[in-house]
Order: C-alpha cells, then structure tokens, then sequence
C-alpha cells in the first residue's frame, strides 16, 4: 500500500521504452502482420499507433539516437561501434551527450536497463579474456546513468550463451541450459519494476530486445507453430499484409506496394522452398516469444498497480534485415561467431545452409533478404538504407492514465524525440552541462502534444545518414539517396512507397532540400563515406553489396 500512495502523491508516471530489433514495419498484426502479437496488438489498440516515427537505419546509431535525444554522430556513433578514428565516429557515447537515464534520475526517477546495450565500443568474442568494461572507450550503462543492468554489450550474440551479457555491468556466464535471451530479458525487468516500486519510486525502464536479429534461436515449440505457413512464398504474404494494412488504415490505399526487390527471386524460381519456410517460422517464433514476454511484463505492472500510470512506448530500432551468413564465413572475414561454443561445449555451425535447422544453440543463421523484403511491406529495401522499408518502425504509445483516446496519428516524427518526450513526461530539465562538460542542445522535439490529442507540427526536418545512404523529409516531401548514387525525391503523402522519383521536374524543390541537407550534416558532424575505406559492408549480396564493389574496385581484393 506504502507505494502506491507513494505514486499518487507525486503523481509522476513511470516510462518503459521497448525496442526491438530488426522487426519490419508489417511484422506486427496491429500494423498488418500474420505473426501472433496478441499483447503488443492490445498495447496498439488500446493506445496510439503512429504511422510515421523514423528511426536511424542500424541497431547502434537508433539506440544512440533514442538514448541521447541526438543524432548519431553527436552522439560519437555516426557509423557503428568501431572507433574510426574522429568522435563523430568514435563508437562509443561521446562526453557532450547526456542520456535518458541521466537526465531523468535528476527527476526522482529509477532508471534500468533489461537488454541490448550496444553504445560502447567492439567486442568480439575471439578475444574475450582481453575486454576491458568501463574504460573511456567502453563506457558501462551504470556509468551512463542507470541504477540497474542486465543485457548484451555486442551487436549480437548467441540468445542461448551469449559472451557478451552483463549483470550490474559485469561480465557473466550463462550457467542453465533453459536460459534464453529473450526470456532473461523479461524476467530481468520484472525484477527491476518490482524492485522500483518497493522503493516508492516512479522508474524509466529500457527494455531493448534483441530479437528478431539473427541468429535464428527460438523455443522448437514456438517453430513448429509457424511451419508450413510461408509455403505461399515471398509475394503472397507481401500482398496479403499490404492488404491488412490498407483495411487498417496503417498505410493510404493509394499507395501501391512496391515491387519485390531485385535481389528477392521469384518463389517459383526458389529450390528449397521448405528451407525459406522454416528460416521465417524461426523468425516468426522470435517475435512471438518478445510479444509473450511484453505480456509478462504488462502482468508485472498490473499486479504492482502501476498499470494505469505507466507509459509504454514499443518500436524497432530499423527495418528488417537483409543480411546473410555464408557457410562458415562472415563475408569475407573468418566469423567470430564459428569460435563460439554452445553451454555444452558443442560447436556452433555458422551459415545459412538448407540441410540444418534454424532454432537450436549449434546453429548461426540468418532470414536473409527476401522475407526481409516481406517485413519492411510495402516499402522499399532494408535495414542499413533510408529508403522508407530501412527507416520506418511501427511506434506505438499506451498510457491509459494519461491518453484519454484510441487510434492512429500520422504526424512524422524521429526517434530523436523520443527522449524529449519523456523528459515532458516527467517534468525533467535537460542540461546544459553534465560532469563539468558542455551538453550539445537537444535535437529531438516532444510529442507529447500529439499523445495529448493536440495538433503537433515538428519544427526541425527529419534527417537521417547511415554509411552514406542519406535522406531529408521536410513536409510532404523526401529527398533521399543510396551511397555513392544520385538524390531521388518523393512527395510522401502520395507516394510513401517511393515509386515516382520526381526529381526531374522538381530540380528547385530539390536543391533546397539539398542544401539544408548539407547544413545539418556539417552541423551534426556527418563525413564523406566512407570513413575509413577498410570498414566495408558485410553480409550483403547481390545488387546491395555495393560498398564491397566499391572496395573490390579500389584495390582489387575483395570480391
């Protein structure tokens, strides 16, 4: 009874921001998916679906992004966790940011983290013995504000013995052959609520997923409940999602999905059409076991009585993913992840190769492009591109003490604002300084407006830049490009699937929009790419592959 007098007395909502990652713009049923979401769904339903909320492009540049309120580059993670040599490209959160933790612990707030931490410099797992936690380059969630962590410090790892998982920012071992990633995120959170609200304290929770990225481990019994579904192949499922969404209304019944992607064959034309159905039924069961988890976490608020003033923000850090795994290689370096071990000592095959079946520990593959293109529907290639289908996340806010309405908003809006929401939320200041440093100002803009069912019309334009592929959206209107190829322009609400570049007859309308491209990126500390011409592409193909063609042409090695 204690806390919750405690919570009606100062009235402050708790916040919980949930990422996922690489989940597609259509994998959700609530945004037109045929995977089983049924406790994210209600979250949707019950709350506010937002159509136009853009992410960074990659898992690392996002969570910089939404921790700090800055764009990528501020905050020292312009490209990935490599140290490429300038701070804008540093790998790890620079000293002139602040992130959420920090700010709201400022306002009374516990703040912990449960998943995901990836804004702290490499890891690889060759050399473990050698990591150092906490140093300058690899700064440690407790370091960066929040009382309580547990998850991953790699990109991506084993969900069923990852190397790179911590506990109060100390490195462990996983000791139980049950433990999976997903579910030790869950449980790992509920301890925090529950621990926060012993303490009588209103809390900011990060949930950070780290499904559906590969590999492709889930629960063989969650598998075989989406087996044999995706025997219509690639085009199908597009097609019906599409529709979904239209009867939705998530997408405009103007806009025509676009083609399947070039590098996607025809699912007449695909060989082993009972490997393309098992890869995706692996990915589906991921999915399901995050929504069964956010289920969990919802009966932890209940039951604390937190329930009505929580706000629960859900989205994903990109757009599906397209990358793939050779047989025993990473494209084209040895993998890391070959080294590893399953708890049992066995060794961990590496590779999409149709004769082994995704789910287990001694697997290491990937969904790889095609069933990418499914996920990011009806838009426009991948994770990695700022495209439409690289960019757009389902976002979703549930808030019931606080929103007093349902529906769909599709106010165009960045995860950079996500932090000055909150900060709204809560009624914390963001600073000018922090440890004696100078705060670079707040990027993001609150929505809090728009949750409140007031007009919201976003001052800043929305721009984004990930290894070169670049794009602005100022109103109606995108201009977008792939590295190293020419602008392209959309006019968004009437063609959000980027099907009618219009850059020919609007040449004005796109030197503007260049030239305030230009502006922001000298301001955010944006460099030519690449960087560093060794840091290439990986685990791409086909026509996307383009950076390694670039390097292969360079020097004539890599292939």
């Amino acid at each position: 009874m204690a806390s919750e007098q405690s919570h009606l007395v100062n009235n402050k909502p708790n916040i919980i921001v949930m990422m996922v990652d690489d989940l597609g713009y259509s994998d959700l049923g609530c945004y037109g998916g045929e995977i089983k979401t049924p406790n994210i769904d209600a979250l949707g339903y019950k709350g506010l679906r937002f159509t136009q909320m853009y992410n960074g492009a990659r898992c690392c540049p996002s969570r910089a992004a939404l921790l700090t309120g800055l764009h990528p580059h501020q905050a020292g993670i312009g490209q990935m966790t490599a140290d490429l040599g300038v701070p804008s490209y540093q790998g790890y959160l620079r000293d002139g940011c602040v992130t959420i933790a920090e700010v709201l612990k400022t306002a009374g707030y516990r703040t912990m983290i449960s998943g995901k931490w990836h804004v702290a410099g490499s890891w690889d797992n060759r050399n473990r013995d050698q990591w150092v936690l906490g140093d300058k380059k690899h700064p440690m969630p407790k370091q960066r504000g929040f009382d309580r962590s547990f998850g991953l410090l790699n990109a991506a790892d084993s969900f069923w013995n990852p190397k790179s998982l911590i506990l109060e920012d100390i490195l462990i071992d996983v000791e139980s052959k049950d433990f999976h990633m997903t579910d030790a995120i869950g449980d790992h959170a509920i301890d925090q609520i529950e621990e926060a609200v012993d303490l009588n304290m209103p809390f900011f929770q990060y949930v950070a997923f780290t499904a559906p990225h590969w590999p492709l481990h889930a629960w063989e019994d969650d598998i075989v409940k989406y087996e044999g579904k995706y025997m219509e192949g690639y085009d199908a499922i597009r097609t019906s999602r599409h529709e979904q969404q239209k009867g939705l209304g998530v997408v405009d019944d103007k806009w025509e999905i676009s083609p399947r992607d070039s590098d996607a064959p025809a699912w007449e034309d695909v060989q082993n059409k009972e490997y393309e159905d098992i890869r995706m039924a692996a990915y589906c069961a991921m999915v399901e076991q995050v929504d069964r988890t956010v289920g969990r976490i919802i009966d932890s608020l209940k039951k604390t009585n937190q329930y009505e003033n929580t706000v629960i923000m859900f989205l994903s850090d990109n757009g599906g993913c397209a990358e793939l795994f050779q047989e025993d290689t990473d494209w084209p370096d040895p993998s890391q992840w070959e080294t590893s071990l399953t708890l049992e000592g066995e060794p961990v095959r590496v590779g999409d190769i149709p004769e082994v079946r995704p789910g287990p520990d001694t697997t290491f593959q990937a969904v790889e492009l095609p069933w990418a293109n499914v996920s990011d529907a009806p838009f426009r290639l991948f994770k990695r591109w700022v495209h439409e289908g690289g960019i757009s996340t389902p976002f979703i806010v549930h808030w019931p003490k606080g929103i007093d309405r349902t529906g769909i908003l599709h106010n165009p809006m960045h995860i950079i604002d996500i932090s000055a929401t909150c900060y709204d939320i809560a009624g914390a200041q963001y600073p000018k300084e922090h440890h004696d440093t100078e705060i670079t100002p707040l990027e993001g803009e609150s929505f809090l407006q728009a949750i409140k069912g007031q007009e919201l019309k976003r001052d800043r334009p929305i721009t984004v830049e990930h290894e070169g592929n670049r794009g602005i959206r100022i109103g109606d209107w995108k201009l977008v490009a792939e590295w190293d190829k020419p602008w392209e322009l959309y006019n968004i609400t009437e063609d959000r699937t980027e099907q009618n570049d219009l850059i020919e007859g609007e040449k004005e309308r796109a030197k503007n929009l260049e030239r305030q491209y230009f502006e922001w990126a000298e301001r955010a500390e944006v460099l030519d790419w690449p960087v560093d011409p060794n840091v290439i592409a990986k685990r791409l193909k086909g026509a996307h592959a383009h950076i390694s063609q670039h390097r292969a042409a360079i020097d004539g090695v890599w292939k």
